[in-house]
Formats: structure tokens, C-alpha cells, sequence
């Protein structure tokens, strides 16, 4: 390669990294205000029967799309998603539901994604469903996600929205968390919404 394109091949990797960085990214809403999309009930499976976002009506739930496979981003938001839940009393605790809904209903059975979510911690349930019904879910979310390209059929990684949404009493969005949130503005916004 020519010194002469070294230059340019540099500039096109950092837009290409931004480009598809940003398919990944949630918009970003002002603290507090209700937020398009409208997200909404769902049903999906856990390794106890029926799980249903409306099931957790009255609680503060934190919600996010993953995958018991998945090598850093995943356990990085629940894991704070769980130390977050460990900051809180016991009364506050009673208040609050954490749901990870699997991007990978190929590999993740109903056992797996719950020794997963458990070890974060027991108020986080794992489920998930056809890839219909996950795309469905997904799409009133506004979440992408897809099998990365050039990995194998047996060992895929799947790229996906990393965002940890924040859903009121009322399963209404109300927050937007970074995967690498800071376990006590976590613990704020949750604080905040148990209390209104």
C-alpha cells in the first residue's frame, strides 16, 4: 500500500466505525420525558412459564436486549443493572423488575438465560421466543440487532442495541441507560421513578 492511501484507508475506517456504531445507538431523551417509540406490552417465555412486560405494572423496570452468549456488553450493563438493584433497601427492592429478552432465541434456552440472569442478580428474569415474535418486540422498541458477519454457524456473536431501558409503573419509556452506566445514576433513575 502507497503512503498516499494509508491516510485515506485511516479516514474510512474511523467513518465506517461511526456509521455502524451509530445503527446501534438509541436517541437520546431528556431526563423524565415519555419517548417515542412506544414500546408496549409483550408475552415471551421464561424458564417458569409466561412472562408478560405487564405482569410488572406498578414496578420500575429496567429492560434490555441481549444474549447469554454475548462476550463484554452484555454482562457489563447487568451487571451494572444488578449492582444497581443491590443498592437499594429492601422496601425499594419491591418496586423494581429487571428483564433481559434474548436477541438469540436460537442458543439461548429457557435454563440458560435463567443461570445467566441469576448471577447478576434473582430480580432480573431471563426469556425469550420465536425470532418472529423477538422481532416484533424489537421493532416496537426500535432495537436492531443481527448476526455479525464472518463468524461461523456454531460460535456467532450478534450485534445489538445496548441501551438498558428505563420503563415507569406504567411500562411507559422513560429512560435511555448506556450499557456502561454509572451504578449510582442508575440507582437515581430508579429511585426517581419509584418515588413518583
Amino acid at each position: 500500500m502507497s503512503k498516499a492511501l494509508i491516510p485515506l484507508s485511516i479516514i474510512a475506517l474511523v467513518l465506517g466505525l461511526v456509521i455502524g456504531n451509530s445503527f446501534f445507538e438509541a436517541p437520546k431523551p431528556k431526563s423524565g420525558e415519555y419517548i417515542d417509540p412506544p414500546g408496549g406490552d409483550f408475552t415471551l417465555q421464561s424458564i417458569n412459564g409466561d412472562v408478560s412486560l405487564s405482569d410488572y405494572k406498578g414496578k420500575v423496570t429496567l429492560l434490555y436486549f441481549g444474549y447469554t452468549f454475548c462476550p463484554d456488553v452484555c454482562p457489563t450493563s447487568l451487571s451494572r443493572v444488578g449492582a444497581a438493584f443491590k443498592k437499594l433497601n429492601e422496601d425499594e427492592l419491591k418496586h423494581v423488575q429487571g428483564i433481559l429478552i434474548s436477541v438469540d432465541p436460537d442458543r439461548d434456552t429457557l435454563q440458560k438465560l435463567a443461570d445467566y440472569t441469576k448471577y447478576f442478580h434473582p430480580q432480573i428474569v431471563g426469556i425469550t421466543g420465536t425470532k418472529e415474535k423477538i422481532d416484533e418486540i424489537a421493532a416496537r422498541y426500535d432495537v436492531k440487532y443481527r448476526k455479525a458477519e464472518g463468524t461461523t454457524a456454531a460460535s456467532y456473536l450478534v450485534d445489538h442495541t445496548a441501551y438498558i431501558f428505563v420503563l415507569d409503573k406504567t411500562g411507559k419509556i422513560r429512560e435511555y441507560l448506556p450499557h456502561a452506566v454509572e451504578v449510582d445514576r442508575a440507582v437515581e433513575v430508579i429511585r426517581k421513578l419509584i418515588n413518583e
